[in-house]
């Protein structure tokens, strides 16, 4: 039985001995792959040929795996969107002013991050931000004279102490003074640390009664929210 493409056969013959390669051959004239595979099997092409047609896949893996990154980026830049207007959303129910919800906060991040070991009350971080949170959470909250907290560095070998103390006083708005002792990690002595990476800063308040009263809050509200969760 005669293919319905047979008419076609002359021109996919004329294509590929100019070098096209089958899928592009099958993109022009519509011919199924299998039957272009059948009809080219035994036509050879010359070494140039099959160098650039070896080029010409190279080229178009290239531009693929360029394009899947470029989709990947926007998908992931959409999801990081949907996510900030979800942020956002439950922010605007939030009263930002009310010291019971700074308070309930400031207590989750301390349970989480803040020192409970020592006799005092303290948290690290390599995060200014957060750092920069705590102190204001304490200072509004409890009244605490921030400018009283000790500061220390925990920097790794290769990095200078006083560049990043100077770093940690700006970002965190407290004295140099503050930052007495600092402590090198020389583990990390012979490793180039990235410029972005300032260690990490603990800050020390002495007050214990403050550490007592933020764990119980977070214990206690995990625990109400996790029997309201079970029932």
């Amino acid at each position: 039985m005669k293919s319905k493409w047979s008419h076609l056969k002359p021109e996919a013959i004329r294509l590929r001995k100019k070098g096209n390669s089958l899928p592009n051959i099958h993109t022009a004239l519509h011919i199924p792959k299998s039957t272009l595979s059948y009809w080219l099997k035994n036509i050879e092409l010359t070494a140039s040929q099959k160098a650039k047609l070896h080029q010409n896949w190279k080229d178009a893996l290239a531009k693929a795996r360029r394009g899947a990154v470029k989709w990947h980026n926007k998908q992931k830049a959409d999801r990081l969107t949907t996510a900030k207007v979800h942020a956002m959303s439950t922010l605007e129910k939030i009263d930002s002013a009310n010291l019971a919800v700074l308070e309930l906060s400031l207590a989750v991040l301390y349970l989480a991050e803040g020192y409970k070991k020592n006799p005092e009350t303290g948290l690290g971080s390599s995060d200014p931000v957060t750092l920069r949170f705590f102190l204001k959470g304490i200072e509004t909250v409890f009244d605490y004279d921030i400018s009283s907290v000790r500061c220390e560095l925990y920097l790794r070998a290769d990095q200078d102490p006083l560049t990043l103390k100077k770093y940690w006083a700006k970002e965190l708005g407290l004295p140099l003074t503050n930052f007495k002792q600092v402590n090198l990690d020389q583990r990390s002595a012979g490793k180039k640390t990235y410029d972005t990476y300032k260690g990490v800063c603990s800050l020390r308040c002495g007050n214990i009664a403050i550490r007592r009263r933020l764990v119980f809050l977070a214990e206690e509200y995990f625990a109400i929210i996790g029997t309201q969760t079970r029932a």
